[in-house]
């Protein structure tokens, strides 16, 4: 053999086979091929079977809002102190004591009670005008024994009419009604201030009328004794004192 023979690998090519042939040149890679290299395709199909099944992104957001919302509603029962029909809470302010409302009737007697409806004439506007609705009532003073008529409203219980029952006073009947009477007051202290006023009273029926004529009347005698002795008595205070100043 020659030396150029002896630089050259002799191929041997065994009985039976055929001569290798030459491998063609691979195509270029796309990148799908790519991927399928490096496991790529693979995984993908994986993932939108994943999509495509009952694991995908919508169902597992719905089974985990779920399961957030069942542990909020349990730790809630949780949080939850139960329900006790022996809960006290004690009062912050204990009062000891009963708050009395004075009426200044409380040394007085009641004579008299019926209820009806006061009226005040309006001088101003020429009519007259309701003072309100409820129980009229003779109220005599167990020290001095002088009787007074006392007037409130119902509910509000606000006085309407409160005068002395004095000798000069007269009740009229009112014009064409036989359940109702008119007087003249000289001195009425319901608004707070001596007034003179004139006052009309209407009962439910004549038979009231005239059971409150009976009471007023009676009352109207034994003041004007009252305030007869307490003239004589103030006139002898009086004579006693100018005696008095001159010795």
């Amino acid at each position: 053999m020659s030396a150029e023979n002896t630089d050259k690998p002799i191929e041997e090519v065994k009985a039976g086979e055929e001569a290798p042939k030459e491998t063609p040149a691979p195509a270029p890679a796309t990148t799908s091929s790519v991927f399928s290299m490096f496991g790529g395709g693979a995984k993908k199909e994986k993932v939108e079977d994943e999509d495509r099944g009952d694991n995908s992104g919508s169902a597992k957001a719905q089974r985990e809002a779920a399961a957030a919302a069942a542990a909020s509603k349990e730790g809630d029962e949780e949080e939850v102190a139960p329900e006790s029909e022996d809960v006290h809470f004690e009062p912050v302010i204990h009062l000891t004591e009963k708050v009395e409302v004075k009426t200044n009737e409380e040394s007085e007697e009641q004579l008299f009670k019926m209820r009806a409806k006061l009226f005040k004439f309006v001088k101003e506007a020429s009519e007259w005008k309701e003072r309100g609705t409820g129980d009229v009532r003779l109220l005599k003073h167990t020290e001095n024994g002088k009787t007074r008529l006392v007037m409130r409203r119902d509910k509000t219980l606000k006085v309407c009419a409160n005068h002395y029952i004095v000798p000069e006073m007269k009740l009229s009947p009112n014009v064409g009604s036989d359940r109702s009477w008119v007087w003249n007051a000289a001195a009425d202290v319901s608004e707070g201030e001596p007034e003179a006023v004139t006052l009309a009273i209407r009962f439910a029926n004549s038979d009231n009328a005239n059971q409150f004529k009976d009471a007023f009347i009676k009352a109207q005698k034994e003041n004007e004794e009252l305030f007869k002795k307490a003239e004589a008595a103030a006139e002898a205070a009086e004579a006693a004192e100018e005696k008095k100043e001159t010795a």
